[in-house]
């Protein structure tokens, strides 16, 4: 049996999770649940679970949560800390969105604690940091997102890449046009033609920052110069990520579109379990395409790239100003373009450190998100 924390299993790939778990009684033990603030959902989790420790974020909601079922709900930052130590916890899935993964991954490290790590700010912010006591503990991580998790299953045993090539689906507005991309609109950017996900996340992949947020990721997973790590959209989001050898040889690791395949794999590796996933039909998809992103239309792409090059805070800078940005939108108080502009005026303006320690980037996160909603409110 696993015994199976969920950090954020209230969000997409937390329930997710949980079907798995469903599925397999016979392979997990849930023994820990956080959440922000979806209280009822947490309420029917535990109800079915039974976990021994419940987190919420909010101290509001984890009250609400002790007054609709009588159990203690641990609250604040520390809830997800907490519930990385809970007794018969083997593996912590780190689902939650934002910066607020980098101290739980730091945390589960230091315990020598399992991490499926389906929260890639964690690595943008903090890589070489997470790296380094990955190393101390000979511990390595093992990714959700599909395209790390294609990258994994493609690297498996094998000797290392010349080149990484994630694919995107291209978002819901791979068509449009500069003018188009003006004018679109919170619910069209959230109707993503291809996966179920979180809001955010679902932004992030309109504006191709998801992809951006996914190339820095890789650079620190796989330990490979971001020079070597290439993306093609790819609308039918069949092939998830592709790895290319010395001699030229390219694997791909394909399937359907569907997060519970990467979500069980990182957390029974190196076994592989019945997914519940429908197989596979190339002769009904019938064909392939792949695209050269756009980065005059999509420039979140290039400014990440531009963050990594820079490297120290830069990728700080660009995901805490990307995070409010998206946050600004879906409350609709910007357009869709400017989310790129704001987190480029970030980085041109704030303090750049070459080789931060971990008070550093949470300083330099704060200070961040400070500028940016100064920007909006001025």
């Amino acid at each position: 049996m696993i015994g199976l924390a969920i950090l954020g299993s209230t969000g997409s790939i937390g329930t997710q999770a949980l079907q798995l778990v469903r599925e397999h009684p016979d392979k997990f033990i849930v023994t820990a649940l956080t959440a922000r603030a979806n209280i009822k959902l947490l309420a029917e989790q535990y109800a079915e679970f039974k976990p021994g420790f419940v987190g919420v974020a909010d101290e509001h909601a984890a009250k609400k949560f002790r007054d609709i079922t009588g159990v203690p709900a641990y609250s604040g930052k520390d809830a997800l800390l907490q519930a990385c130590s809970v007794e018969g916890t083997d593996t912590v899935l780190v689902a939650v969105v934002g910066i607020a993964g980098l101290p739980a991954v730091m945390e589960c490290i230091r315990l020598g604690k399992k991490i499926a790590l389906a929260n890639k700010e964690a690595m943008v912010t903090g890589g070489e940091i997470i790296n380094r006591m990955l190393d101390q503990k000979g511990m390595r991580i093992i990714p959700v997102d599909s395209e790390h998790s294609a990258i994994f299953q493609c690297l498996n045993g094998q000797v290392k890449p010349s080149r990484l090539i994630l694919t995107a689906s291209g978002g819901p507005f791979r068509d449009f046009t500069i003018s188009e991309l003006e004018n679109v609109t919170t619910e069209q950017a959230l109707r993503h033609p291809r996966w179920n996900m979180g809001k955010k996340i679902t932004i992030d992949s309109a504006t191709l920052m998801n992809k951006g947020l996914e190339i820095i990721e890789a650079r620190w997973l796989f330990r490979i110069p971001h020079k070597d790590i290439d993306c093609v959209i790819h609308p039918e989001s069949i092939i998830h990520s592709m790895v290319e050898f010395e001699d030229s040889s390219v694997i791909a690791q394909m399937g359907e579109p569907d997060m519970r395949i990467p979500i069980l794999y990182a957390l029974t590796y190196p076994q592989r379990l019945y997914s519940g996933v429908k197989r596979l039909d190339l002769k009904k998809i019938g064909a392939l395409h792949f695209y050269e992103p756009d980065y005059k239309r999509f420039p979140c792409l290039s400014i990440a790239r531009s963050a990594l090059d820079a490297g120290g805070t830069a990728p700080v800078v660009l995901n805490a100003a990307n995070e409010e940005a998206v946050d600004l939108f879906l409350r609709h108080k910007i357009k869709f373009t400017d989310i790129p502009k704001i987190i480029e005026k970030a980085l041109n303006n704030i303090e750049h450190i070459a080789n931060p320690n971990i008070d550093d980037i949470y300083c330099i996160d704060s200070t961040t998100r400070k500028y940016v909603l100064n920007i909006w409110n001025n």
